[in-house]
């Protein structure tokens, strides 16, 4: 009779603890697929005379790894005029997306006025994170 007893209580607990963690267990695997990532860049010289070019370095760092993350670049200037092309090649315009295709790129922007000029260049994921740089470029005198 203890012995039916013990068991019973035996196996009322096993149910106890499986009916407890079987909620828990889920048979969809989870996949981090968005991950936080940080836009920086090497310092930019300040002035620039009509016509003259900076090279802008850039670096995507990234928090973590996921084989479907795709970045966007896109930029908008806010003051004065000037040209802005990824890695030498065609000339951007301001709020188109351009695939990123690697981690590290160079920016090339050409100042085509005398005045102030400020770009804003935003990188974004697939998952709607976006990340923002401006740069400010004063106009330099003709000696």
């Amino acid at each position: 009779m203890k012995r039916k007893l013990v068991n019973m209580l035996w196996a009322v607990g096993l149910l106890t603890v499986v009916s407890l963690c079987l909620p828990a267990c889920d048979r969809e695997l989870e996949v981090q697929q968005a991950y936080d990532f940080i836009l920086e860049a090497m310092p930019v010289q300040k002035d620039l005379r009509r016509g003259e070019t900076a090279e802008i370095r850039c670096s995507l760092k990234r928090t973590g790894r996921f084989a479907g993350a795709r970045y966007t670049l896109r930029y908008f200037q806010s003051e004065g005029k000037g040209m802005l092309r990824l890695d030498k090649g065609a000339a951007l315009k301001p709020n188109d997306r351009y695939p990123l295709a690697r981690e590290e790129f160079r920016l090339y922007y050409t100042s085509q006025s005398a005045d102030r000029q400020t770009i804003d260049v935003y990188i974004e994921d697939n998952f709607g994170k976006v990340r923002q740089l401006t740069f400010a470029f004063n106009s330099k005198k003709v000696e």
